[in-house]
């Protein structure tokens, strides 16, 4: 397809004010809620934008259920232990890993949590626009003084003091005029994108049996002791040999020899899919790779009926309507988290919070999975902060941290408490009447230990 098109240009137009807002919150996945919710907390008045239906993103609507690591406090921590109180939640666990045991919460029911986070946000008054795409940001000099929306209304605007982007991409970071780095920053290279599908009449008891009779072919796993345990308890990650095995056999070429096997409210969902080299800010590449992704369910589905005891009566029960994306954008902020600072636990003065997410990288060359329990590591205010631009603040996973701090930085829970931060900073910068690039740190960080979230590494067992 010929890249020599024409392009065209808009007539200029008058767009009316739909909303005005003290903080919007840009995306309603798992690291816009926590930021939505800090933010109203606050006595602020809070709009969130999100793109689909529900909430939760990758969590829910992608079928993914569970942090890589443990939920240590504040906001994140009260919603796992509300869904919990509703068997929406399972027992945390400790999963077995190449390098040391992890503690992981347990996974979600998706769709429980969907109408939790929906009913949290709706008591704490913040206005929730669904299926609203957010275009561009509206700027006044270098200020982001709220976005423009596009939705069946037509194209409009909403006003705020302060714009919380959790797009995931840092959509409107990037609009702004933010500087960031793609991937790695050399190559442009990304860990991979993939999609989560979910199996139905599983012999689930079975397949832990023969799980724990097999340890040499699941390395990485957590089985419970009792039965009862298996509708959220059961994590299983490897099956390489085999599925090695089975490409030969079978004469076909997937992308993965590692697999994720998980179960939540009595479901197994499967982790097994992979893409290399997608932009995830190409609609012709990220179709392609829905494609791909879609072949590769069916040959994955088909190996662990034929291979995998357990499976012998099982089929496709959902596949999820998003595709995973690791890694786009990594914006530049005040301060960019290196992969030494992850590793080594580096101290920082103005954390925002403790994270003991393990390292999860999917090799961008195809390798197998890295996913190894660390110690626990602090990420810094700065990280929020993007260069040139003001009364902006960005979390989640394009957050200022580099390729390799990523393979923390990206999980839940990680994504949950940098939301959650920019929601309390940008709170006490309008009740202030400050920039975010210049509140006041030491009260962000009273405000969140109010909320018991830790801060410094030591404090995460």
């Amino acid at each position: 397809m010929s890249n020599n098109l024409p392009n065209i240009t808009e007539p200029a137009r008058e767009i009316p004010c739909l909303l005005d807002a003290d903080i919007i919150v840009v995306g309603g996945g798992t690291t816009g809620p926590m930021a939505a919710l800090a933010a109203a907390r606050q006595g602020q008045r809070v709009v969130l934008i999100e793109r689909f239906g529900s909430l939760g993103g990758n969590m829910t609507l992608g079928l993914n259920t569970k942090p890589s690591g443990v939920l240590s406090g504040g906001i994140p921590l009260e919603l796992w232990n509300l869904a919990r109180s509703v068997g929406g939640v399972g027992a945390d666990y400790v999963a077995t890993t190449k390098v040391k045991d992890v503690k992981i919460a347990s996974p979600c029911d998706p769709e429980i949590m969907k109408m939790l986070l929906t009913r949290l946000l709706h008591e704490a008054g913040v206005r929730v626009l669904f299926e609203t795409v957010v275009s561009a940001p509206v700027m006044e000099d270098n200020k982001v003084a709220g976005v423009i929306i596009e939705g069946k209304g037509g194209r409009q605007y909403v006003s705020a003091k302060v714009v919380v982007d959790c797009s995931a991409d840092a959509d409107v970071a990037a609009a702004a005029g933010a500087p960031y780095v793609l991937g790695d920053g050399d190559a442009h290279a990304v860990q991979p994108v993939s999609m989560y599908f979910t199996l139905s009449n599983v012999d689930v008891k079975r397949l832990a049996e023969w799980a724990k009779a097999n340890p040499d072919e699941v390395p990485a796993r957590a089985i419970p002791e009792n039965d009862e345990d298996l509708d959220y308890g059961l994590w299983l990650t490897g099956f390489n040999n085999l599925i090695r095995a089975y490409q030969k056999e079978k004469n076909i070429k997937l992308q993965r020899d590692n697999i994720t096997l998980k179960t939540a409210n009595g479901v197994l969902y499967v982790n097994a899919t992979r893409v290399l080299g997608v932009d995830g800010l190409s609609p012709l590449e990220m179709s392609d790779a829905m494609l791909e992704i879609y072949r590769q369910i069916e040959a994955y589905t088909a190996f662990l009926v034929e291979k995998i005891p357990g499976f012998e009566n099982a089929h496709i029960g959902q596949i999820a309507p998003v595709i995973g994306v690791r890694e786009t954008r990594h914006i530049r902020g005040e301060y960019m988290l290196t992969g030494k600072d992850v590793i080594d636990c580096v101290p920082f003065e103005d954390t925002i919070a403790a994270d003991n997410c393990a390292m999860d990288v999917h090799d961008v060359k195809g390798a197998d999975v890295d996913f190894q329990g660390l110690g626990a590591y602090e990420i810094p205010y700065r990280c929020l902060v993007p260069l040139d631009v003001g009364q902006l603040l960005v979390a989640g996973r394009c957050i200022s941290a580099d390729h390799v701090a990523h393979g923390r930085t990206r999980n839940m829970p990680a994504c949950m408490a940098t939301g959650q931060a920019a929601g309390v900073a940008a709170a006490v910068a309008v009740a202030s009447g400050t920039t975010v690039r210049d509140v006041d740190v030491a009260k962000v960080q009273e405000i969140l230990r109010k909320m018991d979230m830790p801060l410094k590494a030591e404090e995460i067992s």
